[in-house]
């Protein structure tokens, strides 16, 4: 499967000559179940996107605890775009859940492509309008939905989520404790 036109297209179609010049800038990379691709305190200078596998996003509090803020399933972005636009080190982690095949682009390079492009330049916008928006989807359930149907909504976007990550990875995910999701999931299953 040509994974790059199947995300250009999901994103913002190209013409063929500047999917040729995103291709220049991308390669394959592959990381192990538990690798990370960005750390904290790292100042990165990739971006991701996710063929195949289960990643996330995390940050750590003062106590030490994680905190999952993302998880990102193929065919998705991922990086630290925070801290690759301000050109700062993350303030979060990313690291494989799973196995994991993405496609490495370098950022640098492709911010240079797009003040020489202007359809890469709408493209990398229409990027940011889909981390953005996704960002306040995100916001908006943690603040509206309860536990339950934030759990209900994960399963409907990943089914196979129980099958793929510990059960500890989704009840961070979900904002609960494990032992919250375990009764939610009693609940669910006894009905």
């Amino acid at each position: 499967m040509d994974f790059i036109k199947v995300f250009v297209n999901q994103i913002h179609p190209l013409t063929d000559d500047v999917l040729t010049l995103f291709r220049s800038i991308i390669k394959e990379k592959t990381f192990s179940k538990n690798d990370r691709f960005v750390s904290i305190g790292e100042l990165p200078t990739k971006f991701y996107i996710l063929t195949k596998g289960v990643a996330r996003s995390f940050i750590i509090d003062e106590k030490g605890k994680e905190h999952i803020r993302t998880l990102f399933v193929p065919i998705s972005t991922s990086g630290s775009l925070a801290a690759l636009i301000k050109n700062k080190p993350s303030a979060s982690t990313y690291k494989c859940l799973t196995d994991c095949d993405f496609l490495e682009g370098d950022y640098i390079k492709f911010k240079k492509l797009t003040k020489q492009n202007h359809e890469l330049a709408l493209f990398h916008v229409k990027i940011l309008e889909n981390v953005f928006l996704k960002l306040v989807q995100r916001i908006n359930e943690l603040t509206t939905l309860n536990a339950t149907e934030r759990y209900l909504k994960l399963k409907k976007e990943i089914p196979e989520i129980e099958n793929l990550i510990q059960q500890y990875h989704i009840a961070s995910y979900l904002n609960v404790t494990p032992v919250q999701l375990s009764r939610i999931r009693k609940k669910l299953y006894s009905q």
